[in-house]
């Protein structure tokens, strides 16, 4: 499946984990993803972002024609250092947010994510990617997450 979004991932804990930042054409993915990208994160995949589930875990990467570039609008599409794949651990929509929203949780090819709303061109974005990457997105891996934010397991399991 191809998704028109973006995806930048972190190291974390050993492991590349991805955010999957979506919103309309012109909602600021991209701006969202090259400010990322100075706050430690690497490019995976810019305007489209091929996903795949496996072992109950969602993947993302850039499709070929793509892979390594980005466009900053203004200046144009360029390259630069991006890493092949990763595990998508949140999603993440630009546009308008609730000051203390609710837990919430978006699917993709059958795999429930954390998911948060960021206003892409706050200046504060990029550092909320991370904090959020670190608190909801961080799954089995260990970081706190709240029991009440915690999707519910089959044959209704909450552990």
């Amino acid at each position: 499946m191809i998704l028109h979004a973006g995806l930048v991932a972190r190291r974390q804990d050993g492991y590349w984990r991805g955010v999957l930042i979506e919103g309309a054409s012109g909602a600021g993915k991209s701006d969202l993803a090259l400010r990322a990208l100075d706050h430690g994160f690497r490019l995976v995949a810019d305007d489209r972002v091929v996903v795949w589930a496996s072992g109950g875990a969602l993947y993302g990467r850039a499709p070929d024609s793509l892979a390594g570039l980005m466009e900053a609008r203004g200046i144009g599409v360029h390259g630069g250092a991006s890493i092949n794949f990763c595990r998508i651990a949140l999603s993440v929509s630009c546009g308008p947010y609730e000051r203390m929203p609710e837990p919430a949780w978006k699917d993709h090819a059958g795999v429930r994510l954390p998911a948060v709303s960021i206003e892409p061109f706050e200046a504060s974005a990029p550092a909320k990617l991370g904090r959020a990457l670190q608190h909801l997105g961080a799954g089995a891996e260990g970081a706190y997450q709240d029991q009440l934010a915690a999707p519910p397991r089959p044959g209704g399991d909450s552990r």
